[in-house]
């Protein structure tokens, strides 16, 4: 028991991070339409933010979590206007404009931050090992851990318990409603996209004292992103969280049970869930 303790408080943390990102993905689907291949673009541009940033003090820690969400908020309006006349036109047509600003963006990116893999300082309580158990545990994890549990809790809080809330799970059902009690859909789109680069640019600034952040950051965090929102169905918020902790816990106890099938534990788990399931993972639709 005690092998897999540590791996799979791992997976858990991972986990929830992805699901801050995936979260805006799916978001972006579900309630605005958009096909967002620039996603993992701006969970990138947030690490590099934040590796850029922070400098080892909590002040500059905090700046950076907030410049990193700031860029990504950024980041998702500027893809709201690009996308907004191509409502309606298919999905394809959205792939394609969202994939090219995936591909310069990616390249500005390792232009401006070189391609070293980066990872921001931290405040010396957080580089620390802390006992779990009697295992030791990096206190980095453990905080990010934390601030995925507090930021799932405060997403639910806003999806469900505020009038923002209300309206994007009023625009995934009925649009036309929406308009009826004087709310411009095209608003509520746009507000989505800028809350979805938002969690896509924190999603980078927690992930990157972790994992790094380099060249190959926005296809690995499209590619996870797309995974865990069509795994946990389209749309839906708490299937996204469902399926990204079940990610995070194949990408770490799985690879340690079965080392030799581990390049393709995730994509063929991916496969089988698709071709076995008829419903979603448990969740609601927004």
């Amino acid at each position: 028991m005690g092998t897999y303790l540590i791996p799979g408080l791992d997976g858990v943390a991972y986990g929830l991070l992805l699901a801050i990102a995936a979260a805006g993905l799916t978001l972006a689907f579900g309630v605005g339409g958009v096909l967002n291949l620039a996603h993992g673009t701006l969970i990138a541009a947030g690490g590099y933010v934040a590796a850029a940033t922070s400098s080892g003090t909590w002040i500059s820690l905090a700046a950076a979590v907030t410049l990193a969400t700031a860029v990504g908020a950024a980041g998702g309006g500027v893809l709201a206007a690009a996308t907004a006349r191509l409502r309606g036109r298919g999905h394809l047509d959205q792939a394609l404009l969202t994939f090219g600003v995936a591909l310069i963006g990616a390249d500005l990116l390792t232009t401006v931050f070189g391609a070293d893999i980066r990872r921001p300082r931290l405040p010396a309580a957080l580089e620390t090992t802390l006992t779990i158990a009697g295992h030791p545990y990096p206190a980095d994890r453990l905080a990010a851990l934390t601030a995925a549990v507090v930021i799932a809790g405060i997403g639910y809080g806003v999806l469900h318990r505020t009038r923002a809330g209300r309206l994007i799970r009023a625009a995934v059902d009925d649009r036309q409603m929406v308009a009826g009690i004087g709310v411009d859909p095209r608003v509520v789109d746009a507000m989505v996209l800028v809350a979805s680069g938002a969690l896509a640019g924190l999603a980078g600034a927690l992930c990157t004292p972790i994992l790094g952040v380099g060249p190959a950051a926005a296809p690995t965090a499209l590619l996870l992103s797309l995974v865990i929102v069509v795994c946990g169905g389209l749309g839906s918020v708490p299937g996204a969280v469902v399926a990204a902790i079940g990610v995070g816990l194949v990408q770490t106890i799985g690879v340690i049970t079965i080392p030799a099938l581990a390049p393709y534990l995730l994509l063929g788990t991916m496969a089988l869930l698709l071709l076995t399931r008829r419903p979603p993972l448990p969740g609601v639709r927004g």
